[in-house]
């Protein structure tokens, strides 16, 4: 399963240079297609990461349920190669409207990552799925590292540069997949579709009345709108806080990604070893309320590039809250977990971009009150802090 294995992670990496790709160059993207300033550019930025998110929010589940019923196998490559080809249009555009069309096509492509995380799950023991689950991390991890260098470096190239080599790797990945996918389901875990439970609504009721997953759906929802504060406003926090250009917003996105792919992809089998799921979500509750609070108040951009990497040590939250949600979930409805996952994912990346933006704007504006560019890491602090009591309660209500 090894070669799979690698398609399947390769895959989740270009799902998350999605994101990465474009966050360096968006702030000059936008300014180009549409003018005005930064802040508004900010504004533009935070709607069509929102567009991207609703499209995951509603095709999350259909796409996981798709797989349970037809198979992972055809509805990864499918996607990969819709994906080409937008990136490849999303190079060519001059319109501020056709790339937002262009990035509602990406977030339905993007979905396919609970087909992804359903494959992981057909093939983990259910002592390995956290773990597992946390290779999965690492790629998204890897994929913020080469996403924001591919986008910081080819940025200094033009703001389209970066476009066409994501075509030519959801390409080429495809290719890949087509050679190399073995197809995990079976007749025994075959599902039969229904559009009660393809629906992110219907797949939601289904999954949360499973003993203990609504509190863990909760949290899950809860740290992802915390976290998404990174990509939602980095870019826009540290030009405006320390004058940072793309290559140097590249450098630190990559930073931080590489310390979440080693952290995922090796720190959490340690971390589960020794003290299990559980204690590993609250260590990485921790971890992130000490980073968020840090980085609302840093001054120097020397620091803020040691922080970055220091940040991601409590990356270990998702793929343990995974691994507990998919031992719990049979095996014929793995893809309708991983869906679930999806559409609340999406409706952190449609909450957690207008609302950071928002909030940075507000206290960047020549009018504002109290000038704060870091404020919105601190209402992510409250986030995480909230985050934690629920799983608390999680834990007295299953004990």
């Amino acid at each position: 399963m090894r070669l799979p294995l690698t398609f399947i992670l390769i895959t989740v990496l270009l799902d998350a240079m999605g994101i990465g790709l474009i966050v360096p160059v968006m702030p000059d993207l936008i300014l180009e297609l549409q003018g005005g300033t930064l802040a508004q550019a900010a504004l533009w930025g935070g709607i069509l990461s929102t567009v991207f998110a609703v499209m995951q929010f509603l095709f999350g589940p259909l796409l996981g349920s798709l797989s349970d019923r037809f198979g992972r196998k055809p509805i990864l490559i499918i996607s990969l190669l819709v994906m080409s080809v937008d990136y490849l249009v999303m190079a060519t555009t001059y319109s501020i409207w056709l790339l937002l069309l262009l990035r509602i096509i990406g977030g339905i492509t993007a979905a396919s990552g609970a087909t992804a995380g359903a494959y992981i799950a057909d093939i983990s023991e259910p002592e390995q799925k956290a773990a597992n689950f946390g290779l999965l991390g690492a790629a998204f991890g890897l994929g913020f590292v080469l996403g924001p260098l591919v986008g910081g470096f080819l940025g200094g190239f033009g703001t389209r540069a970066p476009f066409f080599a994501a075509a030519i790797l959801a390409a080429l990945n495809a290719a890949f997949g087509y050679l190399v996918l073995k197809e995990t389901v079976t007749n025994q875990i075959m599902r039969g579709f229904s559009w009660t439970r393809a629906n992110p609504f219907g797949a939601l009721r289904h999954i949360s009345r499973l003993p203990g997953i609504g509190w863990l759906l909760i949290v899950y929802f809860t740290y992802s709108v915390a976290f998404y504060v990174y990509p939602a406003v980095w870019a826009y926090f540290t030009q405006e806080r320390f004058g940072w250009g793309p290559q140097t917003i590249g450098i630190s996105l990559a930073l931080f990604g590489l310390t979440m792919a080693v952290v995922q992809g090796g720190l959490i089998r340690i971390i589960l070893k020794w003290a299990g799921e559980r204690f590993t979500v609250i260590y990485g509750h921790l971890f992130d309320m000490i980073a968020f609070f840090l980085l609302a108040f840093v001054t120097s951009g020397v620091i803020a590039l040691f922080l970055t990497p220091f940040a991601a040590l409590g990356a270990v939250i998702t793929p343990a809250i995974q691994g507990i949600m998919s031992k719990i979930v049979s095996d014929d409805a793995q893809g309708e977990l991983q869906g679930v996952l999806v559409s609340l994912n999406a409706l952190a990346m449609i909450t957690a971009p207008m609302a950071m933006t928002w909030i940075f704007a507000f206290f960047t504006s020549s009018t504002t009150p109290l000038y704060l560019p870091g404020a919105p890491f601190l209402l992510s602090l409250v986030l995480i802090a909230i985050s934690l009591l629920v799983f608390l309660r999680y834990r007295e209500a299953t004990n």
